[in-house]
């Protein structure tokens, strides 16, 4: 069976249509889970928890990060109490710490983390083939109508469009 233009491009339309339905739900979570990215360095959908606790005494700014698992950044150094991290403080003297730990609640912290998969995560083979299907998407896409058409003609404007803005967006 001869493979024609038209044929071609009726199975990539279709193959376009049942992956667009199979991954609908994942381009959902996606795209809120970029969206909750963009303000990952606000405390926005952020849940704030006052944290106190007491660490060995008479550690410096790396050592405290170390034995709270998470960055210190030292504000200050006033007597016995450092402040760090804007929100925090340690006694040397005593080891009392206490400061403000902003997480995101534990769907959203999950659904963002699924979004930043590494390739130590069981998740990055998934990841590679959402990845290489929203290639697909976009490619397929110019198959969806036959070149001769005005909706197709149409389409190149928009696609043109969309990668002026895509080049102000790369330089911005």
């Amino acid at each position: 069976m001869k493979l024609n233009s038209r044929n071609a491009s009726n199975k990539i339309r279709i193959y376009h249509r049942y992956l667009g339905f199979f991954l609908a739900g994942i381009m959902l979570v996606y795209g809120l889970s970029g969206i909750i990215m963009v303000y990952r360095n606000t405390n926005t959908f952020k849940k704030v928890t006052q944290v106190e606790m007491t660490i060995d005494p008479n550690l410096k700014g790396e050592d405290i990060g170390k034995a709270l698992r998470t960055r210190v950044f030292v504000d200050k150094t006033e007597g016995n109490i450092i402040h760090f991290n804007k929100t925090g403080t340690y006694d040397v003297s005593t080891g009392a710490v206490s400061y403000e730990k902003a997480e995101l609640p534990y769907l959203l912290d999950k659904i963002e983390h699924m979004h930043k998969a590494t390739v130590d995560s069981p998740l990055y083979y998934f990841n590679i083939f959402f990845g290489i299907s929203l290639v697909f998407f976009a490619l397929s896409s110019f198959w969806m109508f036959m070149p001769s058409t005005s909706v197709f003609k149409k389409g190149l404007y928009f696609s043109l469009a969309g990668a002026v803005l895509l080049i102000i967006m790369v330089f911005v």
